[in-house]
């Protein structure tokens, strides 16, 4: 699955062009390497995440190409979360 849409359908980002500008703008990482919008998300991927002044790096456990709200949290696992403030 595409990165942005995975972002989307797992509620990691509402939207797929904010997921899609984000990606652009150099601040997702897949398994420690940069990512674009159309990189390919795998179950057991890590997903480095930057937003704003906090950094999330989560497991990717299931692909499904529609979620409801409920099931969405289901599709990854929160390994770390960390502030970027010095």
């Amino acid at each position: 699955m595409r990165l942005d849409k995975f972002l989307k359908v797992s509620r990691l980002i509402k939207r797929r062009t904010v997921a899609k500008d984000v990606s652009d703008q150099g601040r997702i990482w897949i398994n420690g390497k940069e990512a674009k919008a159309s990189s390919t998300v795998k179950i057991g991927d890590e997903l480095m995440i930057r937003f704003g002044q906090k950094s999330v790096t989560v497991r990717v456990e299931r692909i499904s190409e529609t979620s409801r709200k409920e099931e969405a949290s289901e599709m990854y696992t929160v390994i770390k979360e960390e502030s970027n403030q010095d």
